[in-house]
């Protein structure tokens, strides 16, 4: 019996030996192939694609609202991480009460190309630029930038910084970008704090409507904590008292965008296109503030300059005269066979490349034009009014009359 154990522990180490030397080995248990750096984690059991998505469309949706809180930051860095961890064509099934696959997915340019000039050591004098603020990453750094780079060479003993209004687009570049920007209450908390003594706002709005009357507002409440606080006036400066009194800002500005809208269209003049059959059309935002009246002024100002292949519209269409069907209507009886679109807007954001230029939306500017069967041709060009450097003169001779108190 020994000797037959001892037989059969040989031979188990001889077959070792020559398992080692042929490289003979029992099979060993598969194991996961890890996972690739650039593909998605899986997604948790018991979870649909669909549900996913759910789930960082409601993130967007909470942090789509004009209210900053003490929760704001988190919520802007989960809802980022949800959208990261989906895999592409869960990012397409996102849907929310506002959110959709663009609120991350679109390109909107490099945003590394802007300064959220929300830095410190402003010093005793500051100039706080006000809009109402865009989540185009190019059109940011173009015409809020363009403006406040216009100042800053202008004005060297102040410290331009920036804020925006609406709260919505703060918190869609700081989720999306992780650039971060100062509403009005941070803004003027930041030049408290900072020391600063005199303190002028310049708003990059167009008019004197509901936007810049809460800014009044919100400036109000901090006065008593400067030594002075100036105001000065919007693009197309004051409102006026009815549809005639049109002022000298309203024609400087009229006089730069056609010529900047002529330029881009190839164009040597406004009369060159108009033998052409090209009309030119402007599109603003419109509102139901008493403001309105800025819209007719300034289709009355082209008139006056004889611009007559220049028509003025609203996306709200107010006042009535300004609407898309009622441009279209004027365009046509005044006998232009192509048009060409462009915002009337400080920048070029939300509205003028979807309000204004979607080819897939049947309610853009675009999409009616082309539907109303009137033109042979409809262009669109995508340029904020903050990029041409004669609307940058305005605001800078604006702030400028504000520092000198006048």
């Amino acid at each position: 019996m020994k000797k037959t154990i001892a037989m059969l522990v040989a031979a188990i180490m001889l077959f070792g030996v020559f398992a080692a030397c042929t490289g003979t080995q029992p099979e060993a248990e598969p194991t996961a192939e890890p996972a690739k750096a650039d593909e998605p984690a899986p997604e948790p059991a018991g979870k649909t694609d669909a549900e996913l998505a759910a789930e960082c469309a409601a993130l967007i949706d909470a942090i789509y609202v004009q209210e900053r809180t003490d929760e704001t930051d988190a919520q802007c860095a989960a809802a980022k991480a949800a959208w990261d961890a989906l895999s592409d064509a869960q990012k397409e099934l996102v849907e929310g009460e506002e959110a959709d696959p663009d609120y991350f997915g679109r390109d909107t340019g490099d945003a590394s190309k802007d300064d959220p000039k929300n830095a410190d050591g402003i010093g005793e004098n500051e100039l706080l630029v006000v809009s109402f603020g865009t989540s185009f990453n190019e059109s940011r750094a173009e015409d809020i930038g363009g403006i406040e780079a216009a100042l800053e060479s202008a004005y060297p003993d102040w410290s331009v910084r920036r804020a925006f209004t609406a709260q919505i687009i703060i918190n869609h570049v700081q989720a999306r970008d992780g650039e971060f920007i100062d509403n009005m209450d941070q803004a003027l908390e930041r030049a408290v704090s900072n020391g600063v003594r005199n303190l002028v706002v310049q708003p990059t709005h167009l008019m004197q409507g509901a936007e810049y009357d809460e800014l009044c507002e919100a400036v109000a409440k901090y006065a008593d904590k400067f030594e002075s606080v100036k105001i000065a006036l919007p693009l197309l400066g004051t409102v006026g008292k009815d549809a005639a009194e049109v002022n000298a800002d309203k024609e400087v500005v009229a006089k730069a965008i056609t010529a900047e809208a002529v330029k881009a269209a190839g164009y040597e003049t406004l009369e060159a296109a108009e033998a052409d059959g090209v009309a030119f059309v402007f599109m603003g935002h419109g509102t139901s503030h008493t403001a309105k009246v800025t819209y007719t002024q300034m289709q009355n100002m082209m008139n006056s300059l004889g611009y007559q292949n220049v028509f003025i519209g609203t996306v709200e269409g107010e006042p009535e005269e300004t609407s898309c069907e009622a441009v279209i209507e004027a365009v046509r009886a005044a006998g232009y066979t192509k048009v060409i679109l462009r915002p009337l807007m400080v920048v070029a954001g939300d509205h003028a490349n979807n309000d204004m230029a979607d080819p897939d939306d049947p309610e853009s500017w675009l999409s009616m034009f082309t539907a109303s069967g009137h033109f042979t041709e409809i262009k669109t060009q995508i340029a904020g009014l903050g990029r041409i450097a004669d609307v940058q003169a305005l605001y800078v001779a604006h702030t400028g009359d504000a520092i000198k108190g006048e």
